[in-house]
């Protein structure tokens, strides 16, 4: 190999994605027993004559279902970081999945990291003088503390530091 080439070949990858504790699986469970729960007070609202509560019940499990929806969709989004000596490449990836791709020379970035003191890490950016690309705000404050570190460490490497 080169050693052009082996100054192109990246060192440094991250793929970024939100954290969902309820699975595909969870949310089906969860839904069976919501729906479970409805047609049982549902019958019995029925059975005095109650019927009107029925409907409005329905109208709460569907909010809950079009919110699950919402959310799951919300998590399909993703960014892409890779590192090597001469080149920075960042992919973002919205829910709606149209690509955002930002490329910089990591000798000309910085990486910024906005801290709160009882929060920690509240926003992280990869910047230049003529743009701002923000990374990871969908990232607990676990995971940023984590990326950022990595990330700051492999960009002082890219630089030669």
């Amino acid at each position: 190999m080169s050693e052009q080439n082996a100054a192109d070949e990246p060192f440094f990858k991250a793929l970024l994605v939100p954290h969902r504790s309820l699975g595909r699986r969870g949310f089906a469970v969860l839904m069976g027993v919501v729906l479970f729960i409805w047609l049982t007070v549902g019958a019995l609202f029925m059975s005095i004559g109650a019927w009107p509560i029925v409907g409005f019940f329905g109208l709460d499990v569907l909010a809950l279902y079009i919110a699950f929806r919402l959310n799951y969709r919300a998590a399909r989004v993703r960014e892409e970081v890779s590192l090597s000596r001469t080149s920075l490449d960042i992919r973002k990836v919205p829910p709606s999945g149209r690509a955002e791709s930002h490329s910089f020379n990591p000798f000309w970035t910085r990486f910024n990291v906005h801290r709160h003191t009882e929060i920690g890490i509240t926003a992280m950016a990869v910047e230049t003088r003529e743009k701002s690309v923000p990374l990871g705000s969908f990232l607990n404050p676990d995971d940023r503390e984590s990326f950022a570190e990595a990330f700051g460490r492999a960009l002082a490497t890219a630089k030669g530091g």
